[in-house]
């Protein structure tokens, strides 16, 4: 039956560790894009579109590829006609794993069962809209009633975190710590860059006249993070390119772009090269850990991006070359005074074998020290999830392994984890039925749990309300 309790759970293995272990623990949300001004802020969703499709690219994908107009996904359609599109949407699209996760979402957050499509959408329009009106679905609540202790947001080093602040003071439940995200200050070719290093230096209050101020602004939003709890830095790398420089050139590189000079491509390697070399060193004075998301390839698409912008389901994966320019990057690290906890994530699958084999260079010390990340964006799939966790536990210690996070801007997106958590049991499952893993529940069961849960509090260092 559709979605029924043992769904994906085929062995009477899964379904104990499921239902008995990992079902039960709570969340770790550590990587995700929700607003905290919306968290602090606890407003109840208008409706079911704005809770379900607003600035889920996801969905607009299908729906693109369905032959919707885009008036009818980002343009000027009213609400109610955007969700009728997505529900005519919904039939056509079994075997994504959208079709699983709308139809868990309805199920485990408004308790309806009928399937989405474009006869039941009235209905389902009013019955969820309802719920969405009253207490237990303000953005708080939904937090809690998903049984997530910590998430992590995603913030620019500009940022005064003061959400952060107001969350700490006010929410005992639940923990909404800060991620530090510096892609505007490596990113010196793009658009902007001379307006935000100036912002930067109003946040710190100082003017940023050179490469070397940049390095202490930074340094002071990076103690001011960690003074908020921030545990983690993130960085969309979606070129990694290696090239060795010293100061006295960056500096120079520096000033040619705050003069409005064109940058070559090899400066522009340079500087970023021994920033994020220097920003490493931050992080691993801090005891933080860092994630490296690899391999987008951005805003194809040339008069899409210029009518709608980022973000809006015009990215695709990029294939080129990442071993070399990683080895060197992970290797000046270690010379200089050692990595810090690193997750390496890649949007191309292609990526994974390279990026095992480096892990396993750099292992040191701390079980699990060096990670390979979930399987994001177009790896989230059932299929994606279960390539990444065999190919971690072929060729390192899957048991280290920190587990699944939404990666979201929806609210609505925990039901992510529990599809994670059957994936994993099911995969458990299936070795223990061919004889590949032992039929000992209390060494399975200790397993997945940690990766459900206990594994990121522990590596993150995160203290639980």
């Amino acid at each position: 039956m559709f979605l029924n309790d043992n769904f994906l759970l085929t062995t009477d293995m899964a379904q104990q560790l499921f239902h008995e272990h990992a079902k039960p623990m709570p969340i770790i949300d550590y990587h995700c894009h929700l607003d905290p001004k919306e968290i602090y802020e606890n407003k109840p969703f208008p409706n079911i579109t704005a809770a379900w499709l607003y600035g889920d690219h996801y969905k607009w994908r299908l729906m693109r590829a369905n032959g919707v107009p885009e008036s009818n996904i980002t343009g000027d359609a009213s609400d109610y006609d955007k969700f009728v599109a997505w529900a005519r949407t919904v039939p056509k699209i079994i075997g994504n794993p959208l079709y699983s996760w709308t139809h868990l979402e309805l199920r485990r957050f408004f308790g309806i069962t009928e399937l989405l499509n474009e006869e039941s959408a009235p209905r389902i329009w009013e019955e969820v809209n309802q719920k969405l009106a009253t207490e237990p679905f303000k953005r708080r609540n939904i937090i809690k009633n998903c049984n997530v202790k910590i998430v992590c947001t995603t913030d620019d080093p500009a940022d005064d975190l003061s959400y952060h602040q107001a969350l700490k003071q006010e929410e005992h439940d639940f923990k909404v710590l800060p991620t530090f995200r510096p892609d505007k200050a490596l990113n010196i070719d793009a658009i902007g860059f001379k307006e935000w290093i100036q912002k930067l230096g109003q946040v710190v209050g100082t003017t940023i006249n050179s490469y070397s101020d940049l390095l202490g602004a930074l340094k002071q939003r990076v103690d001011f993070f960690h003074d908020n709890g921030c545990r983690l830095s993130d960085h969309a790398l979606d070129v990694l390119r290696y090239q060795a420089s010293n100061l006295q050139v960056v500096e120079r590189v520096f000033a040619k772009r705050l003069a409005g000079e064109e940058l070559s491509q090899e400066e522009i390697t340079m500087y970023r090269t021994e920033l994020l070399s220097s920003l490493i060193g931050f992080y691993y004075e801090k005891n933080w850990t860092m994630q490296l998301h690899l391999h987008a390839y951005r805003n194809n698409n040339t008069p899409m991006f210029e009518k709608l912008g980022p973000d809006t389901g015009y990215d695709g994966i990029n294939d080129l070359s990442i071993t070399e320019a990683l080895s060197k990057m992970l290797d000046q690290a270690e010379c200089r005074q050692g990595l810090p906890k690193t997750i390496l994530y890649s949007l191309n699958p292609n990526d994974y074998p390279a990026l095992l084999a480096l892990m396993g260079c750099y292992q040191k010390d701390t079980a699990g020290k060096i990670q390979l990340g979930s399987g994001w964006w177009y790896n989230d799939t059932r299929n994606g999830m279960r390539q990444q966790l065999t190919m971690f536990a072929d060729h390192s210690v899957l048991s280290h392994f920190v587990g699944m996070l939404t990666d979201s801007r929806s609210f609505l997106s925990y039901t992510r984890h529990e599809y994670f958590r059957r994936v994993l049991c099911e995969l458990v499952g299936e070795w223990v039925e061919r004889g590949e893993a032992p039929n000992d529940v209390t060494l399975l069961e200790q397993m997945v749990e940690d990766i459900s849960y206990r594994n990121a509090s522990e590596y993150f260092g995160f203290q639980l309300c």
